[in-house]
């Protein structure tokens, strides 16, 4: 299996050398050249498989230039009980009768992104190895709130790695802020911008293709790489729960063998959403994808009409890890439905770079809406439909959970499909305590450790460890810069 770029057909890399390397020279992304495939027979066989299995499997037909010993390591490194508070890794409940809810919060930071940030570390790492690099890499991040802590998590302290986050001043909830500014390790960084998620992540793609700084870091003996879901190594892994959802409701008796299902995902940077597309595409029975946007509803206009158009207003929202609005990995959904022709890439994305704005053609207009619904919702019924759901079925979920549920149930209401439905669950409600309380009509006026221990008094839900050891841990990081002096403060923090 080699990979190409979006923007350049003709790049061919193996997969040690896009995990490494993170994003192609060109600025495109890495792309598999193929999408491989899982039958209807390895499917069954999934079922009786536990979550570390089923991820050996699926990354065999990815990282075929891996050895079976080497994606071992990988996985049992990643995915054990120390990291996650559950042996299932991904635990799935019944909200109501054919509604599964995917929790994928049960890792150390309490976020989806450490689904796929707590194996990138030993991805990338034996990739590096693999390519007889002795070069120490530089994981640049841009958050929005999860993947900066998941992704500090992950690499802290592990050698010949250092890791750099920056991330939006007043983007992220008072509780993402504190797990990352309290990060542990020695080879670690955080630093606010002025700006949004998308200026971070602008700048991180800036400095990827920084020709000046990457001599710099070349001659220091140092490589840039990305944990953000630019990396393949950040997607893949994700692809992996949803083969692994699948195979379990199957085997628990719960949908019929090759029963068709609905995913609805809550997205900003459509990498989550993508690895639900290859889920269906390897051979998982897909009816729809249903993308969930928050107020910043660029994507869902998109999947309705083919004009993507970032030139509206930027709203700051109670699901602030969707607070986006260039969303990365549409450009490798855009690069399959154009079925790899990458002239059309680099002209829609040379245009979202300079006007803002790009309209595609009919025929991925069609392709799109075969494939995917969309819809969106603002925080008051973001808000509703966290009471709703906790006055119905005694479930707390969080604010951009919530999101996914209420656009699920328009798409319901409006089409009458009664398939059976799986929605990602992307964090827990302890990271946004203070709105999932007013949500349910509860009292919020207190500090964020006041309100966690009232959200566990009224959820009935454990606090997770990680998030009550916050309480006591000292501020490491308090540095806010310019969003134009990221590259320089890049260099300056190694030392280079």
């Amino acid at each position: 299996m080699f990979y190409k770029s979006t923007r350049n057909s003709s790049v061919r890399v193996t997969s040690a050398q896009a995990v490494a390397q993170g994003i192609s020279e060109d600025g495109g992304l890495f792309i598999p050249e193929s999408i491989p495939q899982i039958t209807p027979q390895e499917l069954k066989e999934f079922g009786s498989m536990d979550y570390r299995q089923r991820a050996k499997a699926v990354f065999a037909k990815f990282l075929t230039d891996f050895t079976e010993a080497e994606i071992a390591y990988c996985v049992d490194g990643a995915y054990n009980t120390k990291a996650f508070d559950s042996d299932s890794i991904a635990e799935t409940a019944e909200l109501f009768e054919g509604v599964y809810m995917l929790e994928l919060w049960h890792g150390p930071t309490c976020a989806f992104k450490d689904m796929a940030l707590q194996i990138l570390p030993y991805l990338l790492t034996t990739s590096a190895k693999k390519l007889h690099s002795d070069k120490k890499v530089v994981i640049l991040v841009a958050t929005s709130g999860d993947t900066g802590k998941a992704a500090l998590e992950g690499f802290k302290d592990v050698e010949g790695t250092s890791i750099l986050v920056f991330y939006p001043v007043d983007g992220v909830s008072a509780m993402q802020k504190k797990q990352m500014t309290t990060q542990e390790g020695s080879n670690v960084g955080v630093c606010a911008i002025e700006g949004n998620f998308d200026d971070a992540q602008n700048g991180v793609k800036a400095i990827f293709t920084d020709k000046e700084a990457l001599e710099k870091l070349n001659a220091a003996g140092m490589m840039f790489s990305s944990a953000n879901s630019i990396n393949w190594g950040r997607l893949a892994p994700q692809i992996i729960y949803y083969i692994s959802t699948y195979a379990q409701l199957a085997a628990e008796g719960k949908i019929s063998e090759g029963e068709k299902v609905n995913i609805v995902v809550p997205t900003g940077n459509f990498g989550n959403i993508l690895a639900g597309y290859y889920a269906k595409h390897m051979g998982v029975p897909v009816n729809k994808l249903i993308c969930a946007s928050n107020a910043n509803n660029v994507l869902t206009d998109f999947i309705k009409t083919g004009i993507y158009d970032r030139n509206r207003d930027f709203h700051a929202t109670i699901s602030p890890s969707m607070d986006i609005l260039i969303s990365s990995n549409l450009e490798r959904l855009l690069y399959i439905l154009t079925d790899g022709n990458d002239e059309k890439i680099r002209e829609w994305f040379g245009r979202l770079a300079k006007e803002g704005r790009y309209e595609v053609d009919g025929d991925v207009k069609r392709r799109l809406s075969e494939e995917f619904e969309a819809g969106f919702c603002d925080d008051e019924q973001t808000k509703q439909t966290i009471k709703s759901i906790y006055d119905k079925y005694s479930y707390v979920c969080d604010t951009h959970t919530a999101v996914a549920v209420k656009v699920y149930g328009d798409y319901k209401a409006r089409t009458g499909d009664e398939t059976k439905t799986i929605i990602a669950s992307t964090a827990s409600p302890y990271k946004f305590s203070a709105s999932v309380l007013s949500a349910i009509g509860e009292d919020a006026q207190a500090s964020e450790f006041e309100l966690v221990d009232k959200l566990a008094e009224v959820s009935k839900m454990p606090i997770p460890a990680s998030l009550a050891a916050l309480k006591d841990k000292d501020i490491r990081f308090k540095d806010v810069i310019a969003k134009d002096e990221m590259a320089s403060y890049v260099l300056k923090t190694l030392g280079v």
